[in-house]
């Protein structure tokens, strides 16, 4: 794939590979994110999760949902978990994806995205692509705060538009994956970070396809390369 953004020179790539770990520390600071509490279901839930992914066990059976487990519970834990990842993802490469270089948020020639969210911008609108992934981490890290959608108490039931809620939520973070394999998919060898970032997409892909969370015309953009990551 071709990178649309600006191409470093050796150096800048070398600095890249060498400060990759601490560009993903810095970027941790960007915004704060969401965590469970010790002690709670949902923490319990991401501590297996989390032990399964360690294990290397198999990511479309890591996915499945354990027969015992409450569904809200299995997706909310997981909703955050990719929005924790896929932030960082993004902060590995945020450098190299500015108004300038990337002043749409598409994924290629075919596929452009507009934000909206019903608040600041009631209509789609146009935006560079760092614009437009600032909201959106804005936006979700909004709706995961928020414990009458994403309760954190056990004893608080989950909305009944919560599946939605989380189809909404994994949709837009998949065209953070869209525009950074697209477009910054050089970087992403250039700094070491494309074998880690293949894995955190393969568990986002088979969750979504597990529980049916993306329609499949939104997928199209990474077809190819998806069919070629996931016969590995």
């Amino acid at each position: 794939m071709k990178q649309s953004c600006r191409t470093p020179g050796k150096q800048s790539v070398h600095l890249s590979a060498v400060n990759f770990s601490i560009n993903i520390l810095l970027f941790q600071t960007f915004r704060p994110k969401k965590r469970f509490d010790p002690g709670t279901q949902k923490y319990e839930l991401h501590k297996r999760a989390v032990a399964s992914l360690n294990a290397g066990l198999d990511l479309k059976t890591v996915v499945k949902l354990p027969a015992e487990e409450d569904l809200n519970d299995w997706l909310a834990v997981h909703v955050v978990d990719f929005f924790n990842r896929i932030n960082l993802i993004y902060g590995t490469i945020c450098e190299y994806c500015k108004a300038e270089t990337c002043p749409t948020m598409s994924g290629g020639p075919k596929y452009e995205y507009m934000w909206a969210d019903g608040e600041k911008y009631k209509k789609p609108v146009a935006l560079p692509a760092n614009e437009y992934i600032g909201h959106l981490m804005d936006w979700v890290e909004k709706l995961i705060n928020n414990d009458k959608i994403f309760p954190a108490d056990v004893d608080v039931p989950f909305p009944k538009n919560f599946f939605a809620t989380c189809k909404k939520i994994m949709t837009r973070l998949y065209r953070v994956f869209v525009h950074v394999y697209i477009h910054h998919f050089d970087m992403l060898g250039a700094i070491g970070a494309e074998a880690h970032i293949n894995t955190c997409y393969k568990h986002f892909y088979y969750f979504v396809i597990e529980f049916k969370l993306i329609d499949p015309k939104e997928l199209e953009p990474l077809r190819e390369m998806t069919s070629k990551i996931c016969a590995k």
